[in-house]
């Protein structure tokens, strides 16, 4: 489980706090998608969960954050990674070796894993990303999602409970997006790893996380369930975060006293929304029915 008290950082010359006064409580097998404007202190929070954060970073720090009981702050990022992997947003910084399977061998050795556990570690990794296929490949060949299936291999291969992954759609396309989703939730559900996913495409967080956390100028303005959450209309646009298309015509039906339910947080949602609309049968006044008219 995952524990943020107080927690509030300043980047060492920076004027303003990029974390601000955070508590936030992730338990075991969540899956939870932080969004937020540009600058809104999502990475930063991302940063502070795997001990970057104030290791790495100089400033102003305060607050804990405890990572199944070890506390940031008092231990090396070392101690986290075995706790907790991450992927960055740039993927290419984070490779360290040439060739696919030395990737993934890389952390395994470095993290002491005994000869014998791991060559089924790199199969299982590699076939469970659905990239057994490319174990020889050169890693500078490969496509922006391939990488990032590479990557997310490399760290389920060392079997973290926590992964944390810092916009890793930010450069693919929509089909290549949803692929890397539906792989998270396979290791959320079928693993129990507790899933932590920085994110702009909210209608990929709203499809697929159980939670979610709204930031906005360093503070943490909402977190709930996805429906809990997409119902603050209001509060999300002033945080600069788009809402679902979907969502939004669900609120507007409601407006017009059309629609009674909850509101849609995804397009299966909204399907069937629209099935449990019911029109009256009575001909409205003056309307020519035999013209094919359609009520608004």
């Amino acid at each position: 489980m995952i524990l943020i008290r107080n927690l509030s950082f300043r980047y060492e010359g920076a004027s303003r706090y990029a974390l601000s006064g955070i508590n936030f409580d992730i338990p075991d097998g969540d899956f939870v998608g932080i969004i937020g404007s540009s600058g809104a202190g999502k990475s930063t929070l991302s940063y502070a969960l795997n001990g970057v954060v104030p290791h790495h970073f100089p400033g102003d720090y305060y607050g804990e954050v405890i990572v199944n009981g070890l506390d940031t702050l008092a231990v090396q990022p070392d101690m986290i990674s075995r706790q907790l992997g991450s992927v960055f947003q740039d993927i290419d910084a984070q490779m360290t070796a040439a060739v696919v399977e030395d990737e993934l061998l890389f952390g395994l050795e470095n993290f002491a894993v005994p000869h014998n556990e791991i060559e089924g570690r790199i199969t299982s990794a590699l076939d469970a990303a659905g990239i057994g296929n490319l174990r020889q490949r050169v890693i500078s060949s490969l496509s922006g999602g391939q990488k990032q299936k590479v990557a997310i291999a490399a760290i389920t291969a060392l079997r973290p409970r926590v992964i944390v992954l810092d916009e890793p759609t930010g450069e693919l396309d929509p089909q290549s997006s949803r692929k890397i989703f539906e792989y998270l939730r396979e290791l959320n559900e079928q693993y129990g790893i507790t899933i932590i996913i920085v994110e702009q495409k909210i209608m990929l967080l709203c499809e697929f996380c159980k939670r979610l956390a709204v930031m906005d100028k360093g503070t943490l303005s909402l977190e709930g369930s996805v429906a809990e959450v997409l119902q603050h209309g209001e509060s999300l646009e002033q945080a600069g975060v788009n809402i679902p298309r979907v969502t939004t015509l669900g609120r507007r039906l409601k407006e017009k006293n059309l629609y009674k339910g909850a509101l849609p947080c995804n397009l299966e949602q909204a399907v069937t929304m629209m099935r449990s609309l019911s029109y009256s049968a009575e001909p409205t006044a003056g309307m020519d029915h035999s013209a094919g008219a359609v009520p608004c």
